[in-house]
């Protein structure tokens, strides 16, 4: 029996929304599981999915191995809708971490603690009215041609609307992907911030890199 599995790049759909909640929460600790880090699964996945899969659906994609959903890349063109959304949704959040806060074991609490105090200080200036992408993709799926051809996928979708430019923010450090690999797919590196809620839980700096493409 073959077990060569189809490798397809394709569109979200409605029903991929459980899956790509639970993916990013297995890749949120640089490529890992969130959850030594951070227990609560449904609130790290409504801060940096909900938006995407519930407001702006058609710009998000899957890579799918045997039908199952290994990877994605959640997008935006609509940076003024998406920051409308993130003040409500923001509230929303703050609201039931409030009430689960008690019960968070202390890891969680660290990392709680980090989001109000740090974490504003250490992202990195980001472009105005650009589009905007992130993306995660299980370690056993990682693979360049793969990888390429979900971010193309994207791309030829903001062509489509006449977007000009692309921005990512990403995770970089010596072991995993630097910046030149960004630069090699026509990125530009824009600026970089350690991130310090890795420190004392990996072994070298942690930095997010903004990088962005022109798609002309």
């Amino acid at each position: 029996m073959s077990t060569i599995r189809r490798v397809e790049i394709r569109r979200f759909r409605t029903g991929d929304r459980d899956a790509v909640r639970a993916l990013c929460c297995d890749t949120g600790f640089l490529g890992k599981a969130i959850d030594p880090v951070f227990e609560d699964r449904e609130l790290f996945a409504d801060y940096l999915t909900a938006f995407y899969t519930d407001c702006e659906p058609e710009s998000a994609f899957v890579l799918t191995v045997g039908g199952e959903v290994r990877g994605y890349l959640l997008g935006s063109r609509r940076p003024f809708r998406q920051q409308c959304y993130n003040v409500f949704n923001n509230l929303r959040l703050l609201a039931k971490g409030a009430l689960r806060y008690p019960r968070y074991n202390v890891a969680s609490k660290k990392f709680v603690r980090w989001i109000l105090t740090q974490a504003w200080r250490e992202v990195p200036a980001v472009p105005r009215r650009a589009a905007h992408f992130h993306f995660n993709i299980l370690p056993d799926s990682r693979q360049v041609a793969t990888t390429r051809a979900l971010a193309e996928a994207y791309f030829e979708h903001l062509r489509a609307f006449g977007e000009k430019r692309v921005y990512g923010q990403v995770v970089v450090f010596e072991d995993r992907r630097g910046a030149k690999l960004f630069e090699r797919y026509g990125f530009k590196v824009l600026n970089r911030s350690e991130i310090t809620k890795y420190r004392g839980i990996h072994p070298e700096p942690v930095y997010l890199c903004t990088v962005i493409k022109e798609l002309a």
